[in-house]
């Protein structure tokens, strides 16, 4: 383990070439204090090694936080935090200390059926969505447990969660779109912006809220959709990209292009008034005096349902 600057370059052998009889090494950085950089160069070379005793006699819990932990860098931060809230709720007052040599289909079997009744952790029964997340996040950190040699197999894999029924989503006829929009304007012109942009072009709140100015052509009648607003694990809200990870443009009417140049005109208004100016690729959406912070996706929603 090096010091490398403000990271740590970690280092674990990992045998010979079988031609060359060269060693190999598996590398990898980590930014943290020492301790933690610890800790994972003991993952690394659990991992190189194919697991090691230690590692088999691991509970279900360790796992899933080594894993959780290793496929943060690939998830949004809403669905980390929705990944934690699973593990600390649901996971690891029930199978957690359980050692991952002794899981079994059977009792993965049995905690989705408990947590069907009112005698779950929760003590009420909870969604098939939700249950459904939990066998998800376990399916996937027994795998990884599989790939780095903790266990054999993925008893996950064998096990029976709840089907999911899906119900037909009935979408509002749009006089009523209309008249929400037209009773949100006369209490929250700002609102009746965003609920007019949402119904023309089926952005997601957090996509919405993350719009910026320099996104819009007022000229051409579109809008890019390219940025999303979202929580991350602290309670920040930070800018990412989009759900699917795509970047759209979506055509404009009339009425939505109008509605977007009167709120652009209240929000520069609103800027002046407080000596700032409005920049260009401030936030469509913003409380701030110049536009510098979006709306959180939450609060739209709170707006929405009052």
């Amino acid at each position: 383990m090096r010091k490398r600057g403000d990271a740590w370059e970690l280092r674990a052998f990992a045998g010979r070439d079988p031609v060359s009889g060269r060693k190999i090494y598996r590398t990898r950085t980590y930014r943290g204090g020492k301790r933690e950089a610890e800790d994972a160069l003991s993952r690394l070379v659990q991992e190189v090694s194919g697991g090691g005793r230690a590692a088999r006699d691991a509970t279900v819990c360790v796992l899933v936080r080594e894993w959780l932990e290793l496929a943060k860098a690939d998830l949004s931060p809403s669905t980390v935090r929705g990944y934690e809230n699973c593990i600390k709720r649901y996971i690891q007052p029930t199978i957690g200390d359980i050692p991952l040599e002794r899981l079994r289909v059977a009792q993965l079997d049995r905690l989705y059926a408990q947590l069907r009744t009112d005698s779950g952790p929760t003590g009420r029964p909870l969604a098939t969505a939700t249950i459904r997340q939990v066998h998800a996040v376990l399916r996937r950190a027994l795998q990884q447990g599989v790939k780095w040699g903790w266990i054999d197999s993925n008893p996950a894999v064998l096990a029976s969660p709840p089907r999911v029924r899906n119900r037909p989503i009935e979408a509002p006829e749009p006089t009523v779109v209309s008249r929400l929009i037209e009773e949100a304007g006369d209490d929250n012109p700002d609102m009746a912006a965003f609920l007019q942009l949402a119904a023309t072009t089926g952005a997601r709140r957090g996509e919405l809220c993350g719009l910026h100015w320099d996104a819009v052509d007022f000229e051409q009648g579109t809008v890019t959709i390219a940025r999303s607003i979202v929580e991350d694990s602290e309670g920040h809200h930070v800018e990412k990209d989009t759900k699917t990870h795509s970047v759209r443009r979506v055509a404009l009417d009339r009425t939505s292009i109008e509605a977007l140049r009167m709120h652009r005109d209240r929000c520069r208004d609103r800027s002046e008034a407080c000596g700032v100016s409005l920049a260009d690729d401030a936030f469509v959406f913003s409380k701030a005096p110049d536009s510098s912070m979006p709306w959180p996706p939450n609060d739209v929603t709170h707006q929405s349902s009052s």
